[in-house]
């Protein structure tokens, strides 16, 4: 593969351009896109599936350390403010849970329950409404399913892919296998219906929406193998779901295999960030890339200033904010490290 082609110049280091919060900033190192630092989040974890609301990110569940911890811990970012404000606990504990926000309202989907091993993929639905800081139960999922994408478009939420029960009895993380499942949730019918299945069976991939499609990037595919022991394989798929036309289509692959990255969109473009890797050796990643769908390609940012994992990401204005993960593979060192990327079209912080 040939080398990254940076952003940014090569003359400026990354130590040079990390910068403390500040309210306001004269200017941005030469206009490119550069790291900053924001207000931390109240707690560590990781394994986070956030979403916007309102202008302000939300974030629930997620992996403790050691990792035989998780959590019904819910908080929400005011990126004008800086600060976090912790909400009403999630009825019950999750990690690996998605959230949507669809009509006002954030939608709690899926995850596991129990500390490492003892994973179980759960179907529950969980409904919280801003205005009464209050959590509903919602329509279960048709099959118990965690470590998936959801993503909204026409207010309809999407859950693709993830690990879902060999048996109705796992109560294992190996007894999971990655699944293909495409279904829809309809808030007006509060009925699941299913869509045609993914092309590859995942988990650990991120995604987000652009111009009412869904992208799907990057993840792993566990493998047992012959002596009983298991894998995680990293791919770098980039699959594109069109709801309209219910039908999907390959495009270029990112550069880097990963799974446990985050992603998220901003001015039509796909960004994605971290991740870790199992085989051919351990490593968590920094790299980061945006993807143009105008071009169908991949360039290069910034490295995020910390390499982690099972983060989570998010843009809000012209910003994109990536906060907590495991700064190891595996669960045993969530942080709540949260830094920003800074895009060449900001002149001022709010």
């Amino acid at each position: 593969m040939m080398p990254p082609r940076y952003l940014f110049p090569l003359s400026i280091s990354i130590v040079s351009v990390i910068a403390l919060w500040s309210p306001v900033l004269s200017q941005a190192p030469s206009q490119m896109p550069y790291w900053t630092k924001a207000a931390p989040p109240t707690i560590a974890r990781q394994e986070l599936y956030p979403d916007v609301l309102n202008g302000k990110i939300y974030v629930v569940g997620g992996l403790l350390s050691p990792n035989t911890g998780f959590s019904a811990h819910f908080e929400s970012y005011d990126p004008v403010n800086n600060a976090w404000t912790q909400l009403r606990s999630l009825p019950e504990a999750r990690h690996h849970i998605t959230l949507s926000a669809v009509k006002g309202l954030l939608y709690g989907v899926g995850g596991f329950t129990g500390g490492f091993p003892d994973w179980r993929a759960q179907p529950t639905m969980f409904i919280y409404n801003p205005a009464s800081n209050t959590w509903t139960k919602g329509t279960d999922l048709p099959a118990a399913r965690a470590e998936g994408i959801a993503a909204v478009i026409d207010d309809k939420l999407y859950l693709i892919g993830g690990r879902v029960r060999a048996t109705e009895d796992a109560r294992l993380f190996n007894d999971h296998i990655d699944s293909v499942r495409n279904e829809v949730f309809d808030p007006m019918t509060q009925r699941w219906s299913t869509r045609a299945n993914a092309p590859t069976p995942r988990n650990s991939a991120a995604s987000a929406v652009i111009d009412g499609k869904i992208y799907v990037v990057g993840g792993r595919k566990f493998f047992k193998n012959a002596d009983g022991t298991n894998r995680q394989v990293n791919m770098p798929t980039l699959e594109v779901y069109d709801p309209k036309r219910d039908r999907w289509e390959t495009r270029s692959p990112l550069p880097q295999a990963r799974g446990g990255l985050a992603a998220t969109s901003l001015n039509g473009k796909l960004y994605v960030f971290g991740g870790e890797q199992w085989v051919p050796e351990q490593k968590v990643f920094a790299e980061s890339w945006v993807y143009d769908p105008k071009t169908n390609s991949w360039e290069a940012l910034p490295p995020l200033p910390t390499p982690r994992h099972g983060l989570g990401a998010s843009a809000v204005g012209n910003r994109i904010f990536v906060f907590g993960g495991g700064t190891k593979t595996g669960g045993n060192a969530a942080t709540a490290i949260h830094e920003v990327l800074m895009l060449p079209t900001e002149r001022a912080m709010p």
